[in-house]
């Protein structure tokens, strides 16, 4: 399966320089936040919700950066959770998901590739 990425958005989030080495920040996207993780040492960049699909606590990009089998990973720092940045799901063994999302890194600044669908205020 293919991901369809000609109707996404390209949004400007920051530069390089403003997110935090091994540690992840939270962009506000319309009504969603996105946490942003930069794994320096692998010069990788993962987004995915903000919100811990477990209880909807907006925590994840407050969580601890790791890997399984060389697998990215972020832990939610509130009930220790595992999530894969490359697929989204649960590591720890339950049927919880977090949605991901492209990020483009170019000219020393950050961007994110969203439906712009969630970039609308809706209020």
């Amino acid at each position: 399966m293919s991901v369809d990425t000609k109707n996404k958005e390209r949004l400007f989030i920051g530069p390089v320089s403003e997110f935090e080495k091994e540690g992840g920040v939270t962009a506000k996207v319309g009504e969603k936040q996105i946490a942003i993780f930069y794994f320096e040492s692998r010069n990788e960049w993962y987004a995915c919700d903000n919100a811990c699909p477990h209880t909807g606590d907006m925590v994840l990009s407050r969580g601890f950066l790791g890997d399984t089998n060389g697998e990215p990973k972020v832990v939610c720092p509130l009930h220790k959770r595992n999530y894969s940045l490359t697929s989204g799901d649960c590591l720890s063994g339950e049927n919880y998901k977090v949605n991901l999302y492209p990020v483009i890194v170019e000219n020393g600044s950050v961007y994110l590739e969203v439906d712009p669908s969630i970039t609308v205020n809706h209020g």
